[in-house]
């Protein structure tokens, strides 16, 4: 009798290890999910993809899509879990300004200091934003909603997850996907729209030397930007504040460790917590909806308006220049604020018409002008929507 109720006893405690196994409690939605993830780290690793980001969001992907019996305390949404309170950098807005710290300590400012109209081009880019804020009220998106999606247009992980935890919390983990993903596509998105929207003529197009910029105006740059940007959109601070703060760090010439640690360090601990929180934050319930598939075909639509409206800028900004000073339009794709990518991307398509055709450092100036440029219009967002 007593082995028999010793037996008992653990063929039910077999059943109950059973019932908590992932086995138990998978569903299509997480297999989904994790073939996604799968996908993630494939493109990331055989294609060169953003592995920065797509790596930690693809392991992401895997890590919250494991089946959870409820109650455990282990998933991102439960809260006190460790990875609740590790996603509280993206749900309370704290790894966004941590990533912008460091970007401009890596930033090198002197193309667009240079040439200071190539910042119209950064800001004609900026359409794609606002254009997908339209969309996404036509199709049924509330304001706040609307417009953290068409933040995705900017092509900026760090600002969309900003915007997002402020303005559509519940939308975070779709618009946050969505927005890196575009940002790995950019080489695969960009060339076709830039081949189609411009003649052979302008892609032959040589643009004058930058000039060399002095150290004073390095130094003076992150301030002046600063003190610009800031009086006109108070609510860009937390981003502006600490680009222009990282850029001087550089720059100063007086706080290297800083510097070191901000671009280094820093920022690869960030860009890991954030890739990896934003991957578990897709778990296959708050995911796999109809929101998200309409997100991304927004953020899609959001990026080729981008592309679209910065190369188109160029071709019309060009009418009211001088031959000698006209402007490439295939660095006008550079607006979007996916540095350095969409900068490469102007520079390979240009030696694919004359090899000899150097377009990489006057692509970096609309580049970074993009990087500003998304975070004033997540600014803008944030002022007239809260």
């Amino acid at each position: 009798m007593e082995n028999k109720g010793i037996l008992s006893l653990l063929t039910e405690n077999l059943q109950v290890f059973l019932q908590y196994t992932g086995f138990a409690n998978a569903t299509l939605g997480h297999i989904v999910m994790i073939l996604l993830g799968l996908l993630f780290i494939y493109l990331a690793i055989k294609k060169d993809w953003e592995p920065l980001l797509l790596i930690p969001i693809g392991f992401g992907m895997l890590v919250g899509n494991i089946p959870l019996f409820e109650g455990l305390q282990i998933g991102v949404y439960e809260e006190g879990s460790v990875l609740n309170i590790l996603y509280h950098g993206v749900q309370k807005g704290w790894y966004p300004p941590l990533i912008f710290l460091g970007i401009g300590a890596m930033t090198d400012f002197s193309s667009l200091i240079s040439n200071p109209k190539l910042l119209l081009i950064g800001a004609a880019a900026q359409f794609g934003i606002f254009g997908a804020y339209s969309i996404a009220l036509l199709v049924g998106f509330g304001p706040t909603e609307a417009g953290a999606i068409g933040i995705i247009g900017g092509a900026d992980g760090p600002t969309a997850i900003f915007l997002a935890s402020r303005l559509a919390p519940d939308l975070l983990g779709a618009i946050a996907v969505s927005a890196y993903s575009y940002m790995a596509l950019v080489p695969v998105i960009q060339p076709p729209i830039m081949r189609l929207l411009t003649t052979n003529k302008e892609r032959l197009i040589k643009m004058k030397a930058t000039r060399a910029v002095s150290q004073t105006e390095k130094k003076l740059f992150p301030i002046i930007g600063f003190l610009l940007t800031a009086f006109i959109v108070p609510t860009g601070i937390p981003l502006l504040g600490m680009l222009f703060f990282g850029n001087l760090l550089k720059e100063s010439g007086v706080t290297r460790r800083l510097a070191e640690t901000a671009r280094g360090p820093l920022i690869d601990v960030v860009t890991i917590l954030i890739g990896l929180t934003v991957g578990c934050s897709t778990q296959a319930d708050k995911f796999l909806q109809l929101t998200s598939i309409y997100i991304f075909i927004i953020g899609a639509g959001s990026f080729i308006i981008a592309t679209t409206t910065g190369v188109l800028f160029v071709k019309l900004f060009n009418t009211v220049l001088k031959d000698d000073n006209k402007i490439n339009p295939l660095i006008g794709n550079s607006g979007v604020s996916a540095v350095p990518d969409a900068a490469r991307v102007s520079h390979t398509i240009g030696l694919e018409y004359d090899n000899k055709n150097f377009l990489l450092m006057h692509a970096m100036g609309p580049n970074v002008a993009g990087v500003i440029g998304s975070a004033v219009a997540a600014g803008i967002l944030l002022g007239f929507l809260t």
